[in-house]
């Protein structure tokens, strides 16, 4: 049985969806139900208006526990049936996490543009003219307008879904469920004293920072001695073509995405810097802190994920809460606790895209290492500094480690170079592509893989598939004509409107044209280029994101999942089940798909009372 719902709600100017967040606006005290449309299966839709506890008590008519609920939205519809009214069915369904995925995320999913695009119908008027209406306050026409307008949304989505649920397999279904039950049915705790002491350690810190920025506004102003700042601190200052000299510049400006970037940086020095370059006084650590805090003292963490947020597949950070890019270190994931009588179980995939890329591209040698689990940062850096491996110190260790993680995708000497130096190390040119030579000869069948890419778009461009391939895994990725590569998920990786250019190049040492065939692919942001080696690393991820996908099914079949962030899955047990928990979540973590038998798979599991507190378990 599929239920269909729309929740219609009281909203202000101060008090919307546009101002505050979703957990924020569920759970503040002037959160009210208008309305409400319902539909069960293929029946009239019903509405329904009245008090909370009549709501309620209309509710609980229905067979919620052996019903499917769906919605478009269900962030949010599935919040307010699971908290307000403590209703949590057996599964949760989704039309907007759906389309995401069948219609990729380059192009508009609301339910109106929806509806248009499959001829579905119009979606009604806005509601702006309620704003600020209490239920009481709605004469009984305006209230018939309202329910002629949800019982409409709830049937355009009880179509949009069959519609959608055609080839879509039974698999991503259960991750759409997985993913909003980690956000309408939170069990992760945060810990309030801990929080409150790190937000005034931060602001003692930033305030101490920022003035000491604030007193060279020479430093500020400047963008090469911003930049040079920077540098002081580890930090490559991002770079971009400048539109007036078609040269390398700084990209320092706030609209520019890789000073953006620089916001979020885990060293605080960084963050005050831009802070005080920007002129403002709050730096996102505490800007994020006061929001953990705010709602600890609201509830239990809803853990907000978005399905299918990234162009390969993977999922995201939602409702200005990104759990995927706190520091490794942060005191905001020692905050985030398993409740009383629970451990927190987080199980990491090893280096899962280097060995999808060595499996995919056939090179055997690298594979069998995986499989053997030998170090093959180790082997890296012998190769490189022609060494015997006993003799590898821990720093070429990790030259090999950048080498292996790093260089799979085409990367250039400069960018390898930069990498480096991110992390403190500091190599010449010359040596950076000695090392990249050194990784193409010795991994021939890698860079082959990314000329196999660009022999995909040629063929994806023109349309003629007939002879191309990719790789030497066809049971695991396959093209598909006009669109781009299929998947073991079913669904698909989009380069939409993808295009070859051919440009005329004028050599610097003869008089002779030479051409650049550039490929490029639409996007909401605008035109992408695309070429063969960053082929590779999308299909890299957007397998990674199938295998981690799979593995997460596995672990729910006996331990809830709380998180998933990249290429790692957590869960809470019983702290008396520890140990059975953990070898369980490692064996599924180290499962193979029947589509990847011969992947080489591995993963570390970690065990604690906290997500940042967890240790390694070696049982």
């Amino acid at each position: 049985m599929i239920i269909t719902i729309d929740f219609e709600t009281y909203f202000s100017k101060d008090y919307s969806l546009t101002k505050i967040t979703t957990e924020e606006y569920v759970r503040d005290d002037r959160f009210e139900v208008v309305g409400l449309g319902v539909k069960v299966d293929d029946e009239p839709t019903e509405w329904f208006s009245g008090t909370m506890q009549e709501t309620k008590a209309w509710l609980d008519q229905f067979d919620w526990a052996n019903a499917a609920v769906l919605a478009h939205n269900t962030l949010f519809d599935g919040a307010i049936l699971s908290w307000q009214f403590n209703i949590k069915p057996m599964i949760w369904l989704d039309t907007l996490c759906m389309a995401r995925a069948v219609d990729g995320v380059e192009v508009g999913n609301s339910l109106g543009k929806l509806a248009e695009r499959y001829g579905l119908g119009v979606k009604g008027d806005d509601t702006r003219w309620s704003i600020g209406l209490r239920r009481a306050d709605f004469s009984k026409e305006q209230i018939a307008a309202y329910a002629k307008y949800c019982k409409n949304d709830v049937d355009l989505t009880y179509k949009l879904f069959h519609i959608l649920r055609e080839g879509f397999k039974k698999s991503e279904l259960k991750l759409i469920d997985l993913t909003l039950r980690m956000f309408t049915e939170p069990t992760l705790e945060l810990n309030l004293p801990l929080l409150e002491q790190h937000l005034i350690d931060v602001v003692d810190k930033k305030e101490s920072l920022i003035k000491a920025a604030e007193s060279d506004r020479e430093i500020l102003l400047s963008n090469q001695k911003f930049a040079d700042k920077l540098r002081e601190y580890g930090v490559v200052p991002p770079m971009k073509v400048s539109n007036t000299t078609g040269k390398p510049a700084l990209a320092l400006a706030k609209s520019d995405e890789g000073f953006k970037a620089l916001a979020e940086h885990p060293d605080l020095r960084v963050q005050a810097l831009v802070a005080a370059r920007l002129g403002t006084k709050s730096t996102l650590e505490e800007t994020r802190t006061q929001r953990f805090i705010d709602i600890a003292k609201r509830g239990s963490l809803p853990v907000p994920l978005r399905y299918y947020a990234a162009h390969t597949g993977r999922w995201g950070g939602d409702d200005k809460l990104n759990l995927q890019n706190l520091p490794r270190k942060s005191p905001l994931k020692v905050a985030i606790s398993a409740p009383e009588g629970y451990v927190f179980i987080d199980s990491d995939s090893s280096q899962i895209e280097a060995r999808i890329l060595a499996w995919l591209a056939g090179q055997n040698d690298l594979v069998q290492a995986f499989e053997r689990g030998e170090d093959v940062y180790k082997i890296m850096a012998a190769k490189i500094y022609k060494k015997d491996i006993v003799d590898i110190t821990d720093d070429e260790r990790f030259v090999g480690k950048t080498t292996i993680l790093g260089c799979g995708y085409g990367m250039g000497a400069m960018k390898f170079q930069a990498q480096l130096k991110t992390f403190g190390v500091e190599l010449d040119m010359n040596f950076c592509s000695v090392i990249l030579q050194t990784y193409r000869r010795e991994f021939s069948w890698i860079p082959q893989l990314w000329l196999d890419g660009d022999n995909c778009l040629e063929a994806l461009s023109s349309t003629d598939l007939r002879t191309t391939t990719f790789g030497k895994q066809e049971q695991a990725v396959n093209l598909l004509p006009g669109v781009g590569f299929d998947f073991p998920s079913g669904i698909p990786l989009r380069y939409t409107n993808l295009r070859k250019e051919v440009k005329k190049l004028l050599s610097s040492r003869t008089s002779n044209d030479r051409q650049m065939v550039q490929y490029t692919y639409d996007t909401r942001k605008g035109s992408v280029s695309i070429y063969g080696g960053k082929v590779v690393e999308n299909v890299c991820q957007a397998l990674a994101r199938c295998v981690i996908g799979e593995q997460m099914l596995r672990i729910s079949k006996r331990y809830q999942p709380v998180l998933t962030v990249h290429d790692a899955v957590a869960c809470l047990a019983p702290i008396e089940e520890a140990d059975e928990a953990a070898a369980y979540v490692q064996e599924c973590m180290r499962w193979r798909p029947k589509w990847a038998e011969t992947l080489p798979l591995n993963c570390e599991v970690k065990v604690g009372d906290s997500y940042g507190g967890a240790k390694k378990w070696n049982k």
